[in-house]
């Protein structure tokens, strides 16, 4: 996918992300301004009907406080006697007390004749004993048998004469108040919105991923083309050489040529081998023969394997094996070829005499296994992805260090599939030190 082309792609997903988080939240707006607009409404309609029937309670109620002034022959007239206390209680004041029974029938007949239909309590305060005298629960519609009606404990006035109250212990303000649901009316988007993003950051972190592969992949075929043809063109030349009929006089001569043509062959086989050690990891048919692997014989199989090697290019490898446990359950020949992955690219990126320095320690049930070298290092922002297949460290003027990407992702499967981990610390132009954590058996 060309940059253009990926740019391209980026900016409209974040138009359309940047469009439905819009249109969200402008739905949304408009949701809760009509939402606001009706609560509105509600309350207005709700406070108009409150307002009738306290002005109907209060009518009745004024009703009854005359006819109480009749039965008793007072001449006295209670200027505004009635008190609403609560939104469902109210106070009367009267000059004497009344007998219950006689005040609830009163109050029952002006209820019904104003067409209060809901349930309610009264009670008598008797200034004398300063108490108040309970009386029944009456349910004009019979919703509620008196008898196992639970009755409320009626608020006391500090009144200093006579009077009654009558309480609606089921009705409560009818002013319509909202659920708290404006948080929950912004959760669903704001999940839903979260899920495109993270959808949309997934999707680009995706396609940048595999523009990386594609390309390292491309680098991969380019190295691997040439470190094939490197050898086969070797090998023809060495043949065509050998096709002359002169050359049997010459035996140095063929002896020389017959041993670039098994250099070159051992060098075209082991490549192939990288090929399909990268195959048997990716289908996940890597098959481990586990026994017994003593890694301090494993290091010094490896140390003798680049004796040659090292004493051309003068280096030298020395060895600190002070772990006292060194038996690991694992496959001899991977973890051989693990370590062999780590010395030789010590070796090759080794801009003058190799030094090498291998050491092992134990730490809790591992051995650690590390390999220190006077290399060119890596910088601190390849060291995470020189794991992943087919990365290559850009080795500036170091250009004749072949190689496929493949070793230490090698290493990286191998050490995991024997339940242990790897890592690197390095300094650019001062070398590195790769490690490795094995359980031991």
């Amino acid at each position: 996918m060309r940059r253009r082309t990926l740019g391209t792609l980026v900016l409209l997903a974040i138009l359309s992300v940047v469009g439905v988080v819009l249109t969200q939240y402008i739905w949304l707006r408009q949701a809760q301004q009509y939402q606001n607009e009706q609560v509105a409404l509600q309350k207005q309609q709700a406070a108009q009907i409150d307002k009738q029937f306290n002005d109907r309670v209060t009518i009745a109620l004024t009703d009854v406080t005359e006819r109480i002034l009749s039965i008793n022959r007072d001449p006295s007239d209670l200027f505004d006697a009635v008190k609403q206390e609560r939104p469902n209680y109210f106070a009367v004041t009267i000059n004497d007390t009344i007998h219950p029974y006689l005040l609830e029938s009163l109050l029952k007949h002006e209820f019904e004749r104003r067409g209060i239909e809901d349930d309610f309590e009264y009670g008598i305060y008797d200034c004398f004993t300063d108490s108040i005298v309970y009386g029944n629960y009456v349910s004009l519609k019979d919703s509620l048998i008196a008898d196992t009606a639970e009755h409320s404990e009626l608020l006391k006035l500090g009144k200093d004469g006579h009077y009654f109250g009558v309480y609606f212990p089921r009705r409560t303000t009818s002013i319509w108040e909202p659920k708290q649901s404006g948080t929950v009316t912004w959760i669903y988007p704001a999940i839903v919105t979260l899920i495109v993003f993270a959808f949309f950051g997934y999707s680009v972190w995706v396609i940048l991923r595999q523009k990386r592969l594609g390309r390292m992949k491309n680098d991969f075929i380019g190295n691997m083309t040439h470190e094939l043809k490197t050898p086969i063109s070797t090998i023809a030349l060495s043949s065509e050489v050998l096709t002359d009929p002169n050359i049997i006089n010459e035996p140095e001569r063929l002896r020389s040529y017959a041993n670039i043509i098994r250099t070159e062959n051992e060098r075209l086989r082991t490549q192939v081998e990288r090929v399909l050690q990268l195959s048997t990891l990716d289908k996940g048919e890597l098959e481990l023969k586990r026994e017994a692997v003593d890694l301090h014989k494993v290091v010094n199989e490896v140390t003798s394997a680049f004796t040659v090697q090292l004493n051309e290019r003068k280096g030298e490898m020395t060895t600190e094996l002070k772990a006292t446990r060194a038996i690991v359950e694992g496959d001899h020949v991977h973890l051989t070829n693990a370590v062999i992955n780590l010395v030789d690219n010590a070796v090759k990126y080794s801009l003058n005499e190799p030094r090498i320095t291998i050491r092992s320690s134990n730490h809790g049930g591992y051995i650690k296994l590390e390999v220190l070298d006077n290399g060119i290092g890596i910088k601190r922002e390849d060291t995470k992805h020189i794991f992943e297949r087919f990365y290559r460290v850009h080795t500036g003027n170091v250009h004749n260090v072949k190689g496929f990407g493949l070793g230490l992702h090698y290493v990286e499967e191998i050490v995991r599939a024997h339940g242990g981990r790897v890592a690197v610390s390095s300094e650019l132009g001062k070398g590195s030190t790769f490690t490795l954590d094995l359980p031991v058996s």
